[in-house]
This record gives structure tokens, sequence and C-alpha cells, in this order.
């Protein structure tokens, strides 16, 4: 029986090779990835899942390890973006209400002229005290009181938030810019509705709730008027 040789054989001192035709069509690489871009991918990942894990296991039973494995990335990456587990948590609600400021900014701009500017802000308001950055940032809140690294980090959070909430504000109301309660009010404002959530965690759909949103809104509509 005649035997047909095999690539790796040789016919008469001459080694075969095998060439295979790649199909046309072909779909070419994807260009590499800069390190700034797997970078920027990674550190997403970790603030992504980070506040899932606080969201949904608490800030106690957080730890790096999980947040690792939910990320889908490596130990030492992880350590190597955010050493620490404050730094970590701290920086992923830094980086959620920076979104929602953005959120705010351009729900704002979205408005029609005609629109009840005061309303639409309390409302807007009352979303970013839901979910789960808010809940987050609830269990961050009460570690920090007895953790003074985690407050550290907070406190300076906080100053960033307000500011950027009152810069929002002052965008969004520019005729009421000789208005001091402009700078106050978004902080008033929230520290209310950050009880009502609070309430509404134990409470759930409970009428008070609303009665006291209804209550915001009126005073929100008699500070932020101007005066004549």
């Amino acid at each position: 029986m005649h035997r047909f040789p095999l690539p790796h054989q040789t016919v008469r001192g001459t080694r075969l090779r095998v060439t295979v035709d790649k199909p046309n069509g072909t779909t070419p690489k994807k260009p590499r990835r800069t390190q700034e871009e797997r970078s920027a991918t990674t550190k997403h990942a970790l603030l992504e899942a980070t506040l899932t894990c606080l969201d949904e296991l608490g800030y106690a039973a957080t730890s790096t390890t999980e947040i690792a494995e939910r990320a889908g990335v490596s130990r030492g990456a992880q350590l190597h973006h955010y050493p620490t587990k404050a730094e970590l948590v701290a920086s992923a609600v830094e980086y959620i209400f920076q979104k929602r400021l953005d959120e705010f900014r351009a729900s704002f701009s979205a408005l029609p002229a005609d629109a009840d500017r005061t309303t639409a802000a309390i409302e807007l308001l009352w979303k970013m005290t839901s979910g789960p950055a808010f809940h987050a940032w609830l269990e961050l809140l009460v570690a920090a009181r007895t953790d003074p690294t985690l407050r550290a980090s907070m406190t300076s959070i906080s100053a960033r938030f307000w500011a950027g909430v009152r810069g929002a504000f002052h965008e969004a109301f520019p005729h009421l810019a000789g208005v001091p309660a402009v700078d106050n009010a978004p902080w008033f404002t929230l520290a209310v509705m950050q009880g009502l959530a609070l309430e509404r965690i134990v409470l759930g759909d409970d009428a008070r709730i609303d009665l006291g949103l209804a209550i915001i809104k009126g005073l929100g509509a008699k500070t932020l008027t101007p005066r004549s």
C-alpha cells in the first residue's frame, strides 16, 4: 500500500512544508492597548466592584480580596492601585459621586426654559439619596466614626463633593447669584434628605416620607426666590 509522507517526513532528502492559506476576510488583530488604558480599565473595575460590595455586604464584611475577585483582577494589581482598603473604598465613593454630579448638571441643562427648576433640583437631589452609591456612602460614614484614617479621607471627599454641588447649583440658578441661600440650600436639603433616606430604609414607602419631601419643596420655592 502506498503511504503519503507526513508533513514532518522527508521525500528524497527534502523536508516537506505544509502551507495553510488564511481565509479571506480574516479579522485583523486589534491594536494593543496602552499601559494607561489597561490601568484605567483595572481601576474602573475595582471601583465598581467596591461599590457593589459595600452595598451588598456592608463595610465590615467588605475585603480587598473580595473586591479583587469580583473585579476580576489580581491581588497584586489591586494593591498597586489601592494599597489599603480605606483608600479603595473612599476612591470608589468619590468616583460615583462625581458621576452623579455630572448627571445632575446634564439633567439641568436638558430642562426646558419654563420648567420649575427648584422642584427639579430637589427631585434630582432626592435621587442621589437612593441606590447602591448612597448605601455605600452611609456604610462609610458610620465606619468613619471610629476609623480615623477613613474619617480623614471622608472629610476630604465630602469637602470636594459639597463644592461640586454648590457649583452645580450656581450653574442651575444663575439668576440667583446674589442670594446667599444658594450656597447653603444644597447642603441643608441633602442633609435633611439623608435623614429621610435613613427613615425610608426602616419605614419603606411611608406617607410621611412624601410629606417631608413636599415640605422641602415648599421651603426651596420660598428660599430660592429672589427678593425684590
